[in-house]
C-alpha cells in the first residue's frame, strides 16, 4: 500500500497487531491461536506475529501434541526451563512422524527450518538427583506457512547405536543437515542418498562435537597441538 507520495505504508492492522502482541493480548481459544486483528495472530510457540493474513488457524502446542499422540501413542511432550516445548518420538518412528506432520492438513509442517544435533553427555540433569543421560538428540524445528504454527520435534538416539531414519524424502533440505550431524556427532541416517562427511575430511577419525571426543595430535603430518595445549578432556571436565 502506498500514500500519495509513493511511499509504502504499513497497514494499520499490522501496527495494531505489533502493539497488541507486545502487550500480550493474543489469546489461545480451543487450541487455536487467535490474534487481536482479523486474520493475524502470533503463535503460542513464537513471540513473532505471523505474517500470513489468510489462515488464522495456528494450533497450540497442546492441540498439536494431541493429534500426534493419537497416531503415535509412544510420543511424549517435554519442556525446558525457559518454557520451550517439544514433542519427543522414538527413532524408529521418526520418518513416519515427519511424514504425518507434513501431510496432515491441519498441521501442514512443510518447512524444516533447522535440524540440530545435540550430545547430552555431561549435561546436568533437568531435575535434582535426576539421571544423567548420554543420548544423541536430533531436534527438528518445523514451521507451517499455511497455518502459522511451529513445532520442535526431538528424537533421542542411544549413544551406542545412534540410528535415525532419514527424513530427506519428506523435507529435501534435511539431506545436508543429516550429513552435518553424521559428520560431527556420528548419528547414522539410513535413507539419506549421500551420507558422507561434509565438514571434515572423509578419512577423519571420530566425531568432533561429541563431548567425549579426543582431539588428534596431528593430521596428515600437521601438528594440531601447540606446546602446553591439551584437548584430551575437551571443554568440559
Amino acid at each position: 500500500m502506498k500514500d500519495g507520495s509513493g511511499e509504502k505504508m504499513i497497514p494499520d492492522s499490522r501496527i495494531r497487531l505489533a502493539r497488541n502482541s507486545r502487550r500480550g493480548k493474543d489469546e489461545i481459544t480451543d487450541g487455536v491461536a487467535v490474534g487481536p486483528v482479523d486474520g493475524y495472530f502470533s503463535g503460542p510457540m513464537s513471540p513473532v506475529p505471523s505474517g500470513n493474513p489468510s489462515s488464522g488457524k495456528a494450533l497450540s502446542f497442546d492441540a498439536i501434541f494431541a493429534k500426534v499422540q493419537v497416531r503415535f501413542p509412544s510420543a511424549s511432550a517435554g519442556s525446558a526451563p525457559n518454557g520451550a516445548q517439544w514433542i519427543a518420538v522414538q527413532p524408529h518412528d521418526a520418518f513416519a512422524v515427519a511424514d504425518f506432520l507434513k501431510g496432515e492438513p491441519e498441521l501442514s509442517f512443510r518447512s524444516l527450518c533447522c535440524l540440530s544435533g545435540i550430545d547430552l553427555l555431561k549435561l546436568p540433569p533437568s531435575e535434582k538427583d535426576g539421571p544423567l543421560r548420554d543420548d544423541l538428540v536430533c531436534a527438528y524445528d518445523l514451521h507451517s506457512f499455511e497455518h502459522g504454527h511451529e513445532l520442535r520435534l526431538k528424537v533421542f538416539a542411544p549413544r551406542l547405536d545412534p540410528v535415525v531414519p532419514s527424513v530427506e524424502s519428506v523435507w529435501g533440505v534435511a539431506g545436508f543437515f543429516e550429513r552435518e550431524i553424521f559428520d560431527l556427532l556420528g548419528v547414522v541416517f539410513p535413507g539419506n542418498h549421500d551420507l558422507r562427511r561434509i565438514l571434515t575430511p572423509q578419512d577423519w577419525v571420530g566425531h568432533p562435537l561429541r563431548k567425549d571426543y579426543v582431539y588428534p595430535e596431528s593430521y596428515g603430518g600437521v601438528e594440531l597441538k601447540r606446546e602446553g595445549q591439551t584437548f584430551d578432556s575437551g571443554p568440559y571436565k
